[in-house]
């Protein structure tokens, strides 16, 4: 599934930086620049909240409490540039998670992101069978089914991994970049064109699989009757 990311950060530098980061993981980001904006959406309840703790209006501490008045088990990790033990200690007081000190690299948010997702919502639903249409695809044993004839569809490694992507993101446009973090890896430097090879490859192999070409940034998959 894609994870909700709501970050509030009023560097106007550092902010898109890392909701670009944050959104290359396939992440739905919301990000504010002040306090003010990020109490209106509380009620929308994301997976996970990434404060600073200076802010211009109201601060992290005193947003991390309506945070939790509203919904204590949402996960909130600190970013700060003030003394780290008191804001960190203060943090943990009032529910935080975690709490990153300034200067950082935007991949080590990513990564204290994915262990709390891990640790507090688990692989429960990355290990469920998923149904699409006539598949039934089954991402801990990476074996495709088709329902009505049992039959076994056999893929490569990158046309598995692409798949589930596009299962656990549906209805998500997804840029180019997007895919190759999440199937190739950060360390890849070739070509964005395999993206299009690889979609091409799953498309011939799952005709089925509705794949949305978005001309100018990426591909969507939808549901069958969605086109």
């Amino acid at each position: 599934m894609s994870y909700s990311v709501y970050l509030v950060e009023d560097d106007k530098s550092l902010n898109p930086i890392l909701t670009s980061y944050l959104e290359n993981e396939g992440w739905n980001v919301k990000s504010f620049h002040d306090g003010f904006s990020a109490v209106q959406a509380i009620k929308e309840r994301p997976d996970i909240w990434v404060l600073d703790i200076m802010l211009p209006d109201i601060d992290g501490f005193e947003l991390i409490d309506q945070i939790k008045d509203d919904n204590f088990e949402i996960p909130v990790i600190f970013i700060s540039a003030r003394d780290q033990d008191l804001d960190r200690i203060t943090g943990l007081e009032k529910g935080s998670d975690d709490y990153i000190a300034k200067p950082f690299s935007p991949r080590e948010l990513v990564i204290r992101i994915k262990k709390i997702i891990k640790r507090i919502y688990g692989e429960k639903e990355k290990q469920k069978e998923i149904k699409y249409g006539k598949y039934m695809v089954n991402p801990k044993s990476r074996v495709v089914k088709i329902i009505d004839k049992e039959q076994r569809k056999d893929l490569t490694v990158r046309e598995f991994d692409l798949l589930v992507f596009f299962l656990n993101n549906i209805f998500h446009a997804l840029t180019r970049d997007q895919i190759l973090n999440n199937v190739w890896g950060r360390n890849y430097y070739g070509s964005d064109r395999v993206v299009d090879d690889l979609i091409r490859r799953l498309r011939k192999k799952l005709p089925d699989l509705r794949i949305e070409t978005i001309y100018g940034h990426g591909y969507r998959l939808v549901q069958k009757d969605e086109i």
